[in-house]
């Protein structure tokens, strides 16, 4: 997971983010940010036809307690 925290910062986070993404960024295991969604407390988007999890940038700042910027 060092590859992943080191390329992320919450300044040019992308608009979806991937499960590894997030667990890097809230530093808990994939299968955590998993059972988030079950709960509902970070609910992912499906994608594609494999129904890969995306979760919105703007989520994952909200449950870190941090306003987005707006110009």
């Amino acid at each position: 997971m060092p590859d992943v925290a080191q390329k992320l910062s919450l300044d040019n986070l992308p608009d979806l983010l991937t499960v590894k993404e997030v667990a890097s960024i809230f530093r808990v295991s994939i299968l955590t940010i998993k059972r988030w969604g079950k709960r509902g407390k970070l609910v992912p988007l499906r994608i594609n036809s494999r129904g890969d999890r995306r979760y919105k940038k703007e989520a994952v700042l909200w449950l870190l307690g941090i306003e987005q910027k707006t110009a």
